[in-house]
C-alpha cells in the first residue's frame, strides 16, 4: 500500500504533540481525514491507547500539588483540581476534553517505528513508517518526549542482587517498601520526591554521582531563561540536552525541606559495586538494600529517527529553534529546552510557524 500524503506528521500526543496540532489548526491546516482536496493538512499519531501523555502513566502518589511545572495546554486553562488529587486522575481527562475541544482526531493506538527520507531530495517528503501504515509528509514535528526511555546506569553487580530494583517510571507507591531498606539513586526532583515519601515508612539511603548544588534562589523567570539558555546551547552543538538542574542546581521545594526537617535528607557518595543483598561503597563498607530505586532520569525516545543518521559522535541531535538542522524538514519540540510545559507550548507554536514561514511563496 503507497504511503497516504499528508502535509505534517505529528508524532506524539503529549503536550508538546497537542500544543502542535493547536497551532496546526490555528494557521489553517486540518486534520487530514476532513480536509478537502485543496487544504493543508496534518494527522496527529500517539503511541498510548488513551490521552494524557505521560501524565497517565505517573505514579499514584505524584499529587496536583506537588507536580512540576504544570501549564495550561494553549486556548484551555487547566481545571481546577484538589491539591490533594493524583495527577493522573486529573491531567490525562483535561487532555481528552482538549482533545475533543480543538477536534484534532488524534490517531491511536499508533506506533511509530521509523522516519526515513523518501529519496535524497532535500524538499523532498519524510516517510513516516507505523504499525497501521505509512504516511509521506512533508514535514514532521517529533513530540515524544522521554518517559518509553528511563535511563538505568549500570554498575558491577548488578545483576546479582537478590532485591527488587525499579525505575521511577515503575513506582506506584511508598506503601509497597514499608519496613523495608530503599537505596534510592538520583540527584534530581524525581529523587528527592520520592525519598521524601519514601523515608515515612522505609529506611532510606540517599546516594548520587555528585553532590547537589543547593540554591536558595527563587527558580524564577530570570533562573529559567538562564537555564534554557544553557540547554538551548548543548542542542545546538548536538550534545545530549542534559538536564535543566544540571544548569541551575537543586532549588529548595517544600518535600526537600520536609526531608531535611526529619532528618533523611543526608547525601551520600554514589556506591562502587552492587553485591547479593546491598550496595558496597567507595570507602569499601557495605549497605545492606532491600531495594533499588532508580530515579536517574530519562532519554529523549528518538530510536525511530535513526534512519535519519542525525546523530552527533557526541550522541544529540544538532537543534536550533526546534528544528533539525541537518534536516530541516524535521522539527523536534519537548526536546531540551522545549522539555518544560510551558516550553512544549511555546515550541509548537514555533515549529509551525516555521512551517507555513516555508510553505510561503518565494516573492518575483
Amino acid at each position: 500500500m503507497d504511503p497516504t500524503p499528508v502535509d505534517v506528521v505529528v508524532i506524539g500526543a503529549g503536550q508538546a504533540g497537542l500544543s502542535a496540532g493547536y497551532h496546526l489548526q490555528r494557521r489553517g491546516f486540518v486534520p487530514v481525514g476532513r480536509a478537502s482536496a485543496d487544504e493543508r493538512t496534518f494527522v496527529v499519531l500517539d503511541a498510548n491507547d488513551k490521552p494524557g501523555g505521560a501524565w497517565q502513566h505517573r505514579w499514584a502518589s505524584l499529587k496536583m500539588a506537588t507536580v512540576n511545572g504544570i501549564h495550561e495546554l494553549p486556548g484551555h486553562p487547566v481545571p481546577t483540581a484538589d491539591a490533594h488529587a493524583a495527577s493522573r486522575d486529573v491531567l490525562p481527562p483535561y487532555f481528552t476534553e482538549y482533545e475533543s475541544k480543538y477536534a484534532l482526531d488524534v490517531r491511536r493506538p499508533v506506533r511509530v517505528r521509523a522516519v526515513r527520507r523518501a529519496d535524497e531530495d532535500a524538499r523532498g517528503r519524510l516517510l513516516v513508517d507505523t504499525d497501521h501504515g505509512a504516511w509521506a509528509s512533508r514535514f514532521v514535528i517529533n513530540a515524544t518526549g522521554t518517559w518509553t526511555r528511563p535511563f538505568w546506569p549500570h554498575y558491577p553487580g548488578q545483576d546479582r542482587f537478590r532485591g527488587r530494583q525499579l525505575h521511577v517510571a515503575d513506582y506506584e507507591s511508598a506503601d509497597e517498601f514499608a519496613g523495608q531498606r530503599v537505596v534510592i539513586v538520583g540527584a534530581g526532583i524525581s529523587a528527592v520526591q520520592l525519598l521524601d515519601e519514601i523515608s515515612q515508612v522505609a529506611d532510606t539511603f540517599w546516594v548520587t554521582r555528585r553532590e547537589p548544588e543547593w540554591s536558595e534562589e527563587a527558580f524564577d523567570i530570570p533562573a529559567r531563561v538562564a537555564a534554557i539558555a544553557g540547554v538551548e546551547d548543548r542542542v545546538r552543538r548536538g550534545l545530549p540536552p542534559g538536564s535543566v538542574i544540571s544548569v541551575t542546581g537543586m532549588h529548595w521545594t517544600p518535600w526537600a525541606r520536609a526531608a531535611q526537617s526529619r532528618g533523611v535528607l543526608e547525601r551520600h557518595p554514589m556506591f562502587a559495586a552492587i553485591e547479593e543483598n546491598g550496595v558496597r561503597m567507595p570507602d569499601g563498607s557495605f549497605e545492606p538494600a532491600d531495594v533499588i530505586l532508580w530515579a536517574t532520569g530519562f532519554r529523549p525516545a528518538l530510536d525511530h529517527l535513526a534512519p535519519l543518521r542525525l546523530r552527533t559522535p557526541e550522541g544529540g541531535i544538532r537543534v536550533a529553534d526546534t528544528r533539525a538542522l541537518d534536516e530541516p524538514r524535521l522539527f523536534l519540540i519537548g526536546y531540551g529546552p522545549s522539555q518544560s510545559t510551558i516550553g512544549a507550548n511555546r515550541a509548537g507554536s514555533a515549529a509551525v510557524r516555521m512551517i507555513v514561514a516555508d510553505e510561503a511563496p518565494v516573492p518575483a
